[in-house]
């Protein structure tokens, strides 16, 4: 008996209309962390950043938001999808605790450098929390994308589409 070679089929490919490059796409999500803005004074200080959102993902009630969060927000975020959804959380950039140390020589946490490169890692964690299809379900990642204030006494749960 001689073994015979498996073939193997190929995907026809047709040719992209115009229509289909040009269109925009079937599900859109787009979230930015932009614009950080730096307020008090002292060991009052703190740094938000504005968070946009952009969808036509049918889960989100509102396809454009805008809301401003601080690095403490997106903590609570992270332990609250821990806590309550069976996802693999990203991790966070650092705390950078010596640069809270005081008595430093510059700025420490609100030097331009540093703002920027956090930006960008709370930039990659929400993206990477609000692209997974099972993190879209739940209600802190609305409350955290879509309302002006967070309300940390909520309940816990999955959004519904209605």
């Amino acid at each position: 008996m001689s073994a015979q070679p498996a073939t193997t089929a190929r995907i026809s490919i047709r040719p992209q209309t115009l229509r289909e490059a040009y269109d925009p796409p079937a599900n859109v999500l787009e979230v930015d962390v932009i614009n950080p803005e730096t307020h008090g004074i002292a060991a009052k200080r703190y740094t938000d950043y504005e968070v946009r959102l952009r969808t036509n993902l049918p889960v989100f009630k509102t396809k454009e938001s805008s809301v401003r969060r601080r690095f403490s927000d997106f903590e609570w975020l992270r332990n609250e999808l821990e806590k309550g959804s069976k996802i693999v959380v990203p991790l966070l950039p650092s705390k950078a605790w010596k640069r809270q140390l005081p008595f430093r020589s510059d700025d420490g946490i609100f030097e331009d450098d540093f703002i920027e490169e956090r930006r960008k890692g709370l930039e990659q964690f929400i993206n990477k929390v609000a692209c997974h299809p099972l993190a879209q379900n739940e209600r802190c990642l609305h409350m955290f994308l879509l309302e002006p204030s967070l309300n940390k006494n909520y309940t816990p749960g999955k959004v519904r589409n209605t």
